[in-house]
């Protein structure tokens, strides 16, 4: 038997930093001492993992680094238990730990931190069930003292950028309350003092956090109006007052414009009524004063308004504002209450634009939809720019232009998302046709000179001003379309990284190499000189301003890496021509967060036996520092070991899936194997498996009991989904079996949602699995082509011809492929013993797909348990749920693949009537808070 372990693929290998390992490598499988055993562990101090121990992983969100690269913080959360704030200092053994908390954000000059603090969790959850507000404290720290301060009952806060001040929002304590003005707490963190002011509804620092303005919302409308702070001087100023709302409080980008709407509805109308309020010169001591009051000024169609429904938007040189419109309606007068009441019907017409489930879905939507207009502030007069055919326009930053998309006439259940596009002059309204019936756009420029678009395979460009159009890539010799595309339809391109500082270039990827487009429609040059299809490593640019605009290449740029068929991942560095390595790993790694003004990194770092931790770096990678350590528990327990595996289908492609192998394998042994398929899996090879209650196996769990699991990747062609994924599936696992790993008698198969569909087909069309768990399954796709994605109203028609179903036609075209296709066309060979899952109120697949598999498959006497959950969608929301389908799950795999005894449940059934004794009796007592820290 081969050393599996080990798998070169020395084609990939070109950089002269493989060449060691590769020949270290072959010289100790050439001495025989590297074998499987090399990676065997001592297991005697380690336990396997049970579902009980799953409740011990955290998990790590809202992680951030502060400006001044001194502090990092994060939030560690657990099921059911106290969310943990970190606040951990980057130059010291400094660190507050702060729980229950959540939410944390850190102060631009790294001084301060400010968090949620919340009720423990047993008193959240006894309020929750109880229908009681569960009410939130924020707490503000001095990072360097450790001394804090406490508000209660608040809602939000936030720092100034510069960090000189720090605002708390209060709740509305009336939610009977005719307006939604609350207190707001003002602290001044440089002097110490704070201010409170009432009744406020918006707030807002400006961006550069020398002003302050807020909106108030009084009871009455009393003291109403727009105000705000000179943070630098102290001083104040009321705006405008008037007994009437203000929303929609808008700062412009640098900081020196301020907008909002004002006002009240009509009687008997159904909107408000909104005049345009706004400021410029908002640095100076006396700020010019625009109002637009539509009854007063030219423009607005009749009926209409200014709607507070849409947000307001500052031209870049603040003489325009963009606004919202919409139609005023009349208030519908009450349903006499004698006589009959209303009938209440839904008229579903064929030739309706959208279906009717599709437009109950959208209705909200739909009832608040408002069409963009320009208000010129200087000559007082509105342009409208959108309307009920062209609702979409993107506006240049200088405001001088719009792009709109009209895809009236191209509105369909099932064919490709098409529309017309127009170049809008937003002073006059005029629109000019730049496309017909087109798919793909790429975005304007920062500039708003360019336009982008994707067509016949290459990239075009719109010069927006001189209306003319130009082919960017015919003479590029690469191509930018996406080759792993594999739906049907038209391939997009791999897209675009960004758009160069001098405004002359655009920069692209390919495949693999990243690549600068002149706008001037001359050959691209690649930027990674290649090196990225040479040793099929896909470089990407990383961004490492998160407001960043555009690109100065001038500049060194960060790039991420990715190995095609190695998996490796990691950073390089590219400065001009210089394409440096900074570290390239069998990890996978996350975006990183740079500090604003510090040459520092946060980032995750995981593989299959490390946690995605977080860890920081000065920007080589391959030096950095481990900043949380989320589950030290992980290494009392086995883990295992993950490898990648090369196979073909039967056309011969190439394809790769990964195994994983328990900690005290020994090389001969067959064991058991669960099979868990999607699309493409081996990009994960180095993702973590952290523990957790979900809907499908556990992979770190079963491998921990002595499963492996391997995970193959699916070739798809167009027009064969299910029968792609039966025979990937099963070339992997005799791939498995040819190595020496996989017991053949012992392979179960798991899938969900669109695996679900094809576990099912495997089912009922191959030999090879003892037993196979799948959920959430299209079952019938003759039937399944006219349901309903209850989710979003659509039908399936799309989704099954130019979606992930991938058939390039219909049942009425083609009704031998669609039954070709379904599982339900081959129930009656199927002998395979089947556990189903599904939720009884899933929005994905219809539920009634599950249960036509169920009465086919119980009509023609084949072994299935259907376990269908209440209250449930297209997974497993409630935990007891996720904890009941784990339990069932191993005890199923547990029976089939290694001959444990079958409880009675699989055996015998549930009777309706012992159903709460028999989930009292199997209820795992797994949260006991006694036990919970």
């Amino acid at each position: 038997m081969p050393a599996p372990a080990v798998f070169l693929r020395l084609s990939n290998f070109s950089s002269r930093s493989f060449v060691k390992p590769c020949i270290l490598m072959l010289a100790l499988l050439a001495s025989g001492v590297l074998t499987t055993e090399i990676y065997a562990q001592d297991a005697t101090d380690k336990r396997p993992l049970t579902i009980s121990d799953y409740q011990l992983w955290r998990t790590i969100s809202g992680s951030r680094i502060s400006a001044d690269g001194r502090w990092a913080a994060w939030t560690y959360t657990r099921e059911r238990s106290d969310d943990v704030v970190h606040i951990k200092s980057l130059n010291s053994t400094s660190e507050h730990v702060l729980s229950p908390a959540t939410g944390v954000e850190l102060s631009e000059d790294g001084q301060w931190a400010a968090y949620f603090v919340d009720l423990p969790f047993a008193e959240s959850e006894k309020l929750r069930r109880d229908g009681e507000d569960v009410l939130r404290e924020a707490e503000l720290i001095n990072l360097e003292s450790g001394e804090k301060l406490k508000w209660g009952d608040v809602t939000s806060f936030e720092f100034s950028s510069g960090s000189s001040h720090f605002f708390i929002k209060k709740r509305q304590v009336d939610e009977d309350s005719d307006h939604d003005g609350t207190d707001l707490i003002l602290r001044n963190l440089e002097e110490g003092y704070e201010e409170l002011i009432g009744s406020v509804d918006e707030a807002e620092f400006n961006k550069v956090g020398t002003l302050f303005a807020y909106s108030v919302d009084a009871e009455n409308k009393d003291g109403n109006g727009l105000y705000y702070v000179n943070l630098e001087t102290g001083s104040r100023r009321v705006l405008d007052n008037a007994k009437q709302r203000y929303t929609r409080l808008t700062w412009s980008e640098d900081g020196l414009g301020i907008a909002v709407l004002r006002g009240e509805t009509p009687e008997e109308k159904t909107e408000r009524a909104n005049t345009l309020i706004a400021f410029v010169e908002m640095g100076g001591l006396s700020p010019q004063r625009h109002v637009f009051d539509p009854s007063d000024h030219q423009g607005l169609r009749e009926g209409n308004i200014i709607s507070e429904k849409d947000g307001l938007s500052w031209s870049e040189d603040l003489g325009m504002i963009f606004v919202g419109t919409k139609t005023q309606q009349d208030e519908l007068e009450d349903w006499p209450d004698e006589g009959l009441p209303l009938a209440d019907v839904n008229i579903w017409h064929w030739a309706d634009d959208r279906i009717q489930a599709a437009q109950q879905r959208q209705a909200s939507q739909d009832q608040d939809r408002t069409y963009i207009a320009a208000v010129h502030l200087e000559d007082q007069r509105l342009v409208h720019l959108a309307d009920e055919s062209m609702r979409s326009i993107e506006i240049t930053r200088d405001g001088r232009w719009g792009i709109g998309q009209d895809e009236t006439g191209y509105v369909s259940d099932w064919r490709p998302d098409l529309a017309d596009y127009y170049r809008v002059d937003t002073g006059t309204g005029d629109r000019v046709q730049i496309l017909q019936g087109h798919l793909r756009t790429l975005g304007l420029s920062p500039n708003g000179e360019h336009f982008l678009y994707w067509k016949d395979g290459d990239v075009w460009d719109y010069v927006v001003s001189a209306d003319q159009h130009q082919n960017l890539t015919t003479s590029t010799p690469v191509d930018f379309t996406n080759q792993e595309f594999d739906r049907f339809g038209e391939k997009p391109p791999y897209g675009l990284a960004g758009w160069t500082d001098d405004g002359e270039s655009v920069l692209l990827y390919g495949r693999y190499d990243l690549w600068a487009q002149p706008l001037d429609g001359t050959a691209a040059r690649v930027l990674t000189g290649g090196r990225g299809a040479a040793d099929e490593i896909r470089f990407r640019y990383v961004a490492e301003d998160p407001e960043e605009r555009s690109i100065d290449l001038s500049e060194p740029l960060l790039l991420h890496a990715y190995g095609q068929w190695t998996k490796k991942e990691g950073f390089f560095r590219l400065n001009g021509e210089d394409l440096t390595e900074l570290t390239w790993e069998d990890k996978k790694f996350s975006l990183p967060q740079k500090a604003e003004d510090a040459n520092r990194y946060l980032f995750t770092v995981q593989s299959w036996e490390d946690f995605p931790d977080l860890w920081m770096s000065a920007g080589d990678f391959d030096v950095r520092e481990q900043v949380s350590d989320a589950n030290p528990q992980s290494a009392e327990f086995n883990w295992g070991r993950r490898i990648l595996f090369d196979y073909t289908n039967s056309d011969g492609v190439p394809l790769q899936g990964t195994l994983a192998i328990p900690d005290d394998y020994q090389e001969g042994q067959k064991l058991p194997m669960i099979v868990r398929f999607y699309e493409k899996y081996s990009q994960n090879l180095h993702v973590h498996p952290t523990p957790a209650y979900r809907h499908q196996p556990n992979f770190a769990g079963y491998v921990s009991n002595g499963y492996l699991l391997m995970q193959p990747d699916v070739h798809f062609r167009i027009g064969s989904s299910h029968s792609d994924m039966l025979e990937c599936v099963e070339a992997a696992v005799r791939k498995v079996i040819e190595l020496g790993y996989a017991d053949p008698e012992a392979v179960g198969l798991s899938g969900h949602s669109y695996s679900g569909g094809g576990g099912a087909y495997i089912a009922t069309r191959s030999e090879m699995f003892s037993a196979i768990a799948h959920g959430a399954a299209p079952i019938n796709l003759v039937s399944e082509f006219n349901q309903l994605f209850v989710g979003s109203g659509q039908n399936n028609h799309s989704y099954d011809i130019y979606g992930q179903g991938r058939y390039a036609t219909n049942p009425y075209d083609d009704f031998d492929l669609y039954w070709d296709q379904s599982p339900i066309s081959g129930v009656e060979t199927m002998n395979t013993p089947v556990l189903y899952l599904h939720g009884e109120e899933d929005p994905t697949v219809n539920w009634e797909q599950g249960l036509e598999w169920y009465n086919a498959l119980r009509f023609l006497e084949k072994p299935v348990i259907w376990l269908s959950y209440p209250d449930e969608g297209h997974g497993l929301r409630k935990l007891e749920n996720r904890i009941d389908f784990q339990y069932r799950l191993s005890q199923f795999f547990g029976h089939h693949l290694k001959g444990e005894p079958a409880p009675a449940w699989m055996t015998d059934g549930v009777q309706n009537i012992d159903k709460e004794r028999h989930l009292r009796s199997t209820a795992p007592r797994i949260f006991d808070r006694r036990l919970i820290g």
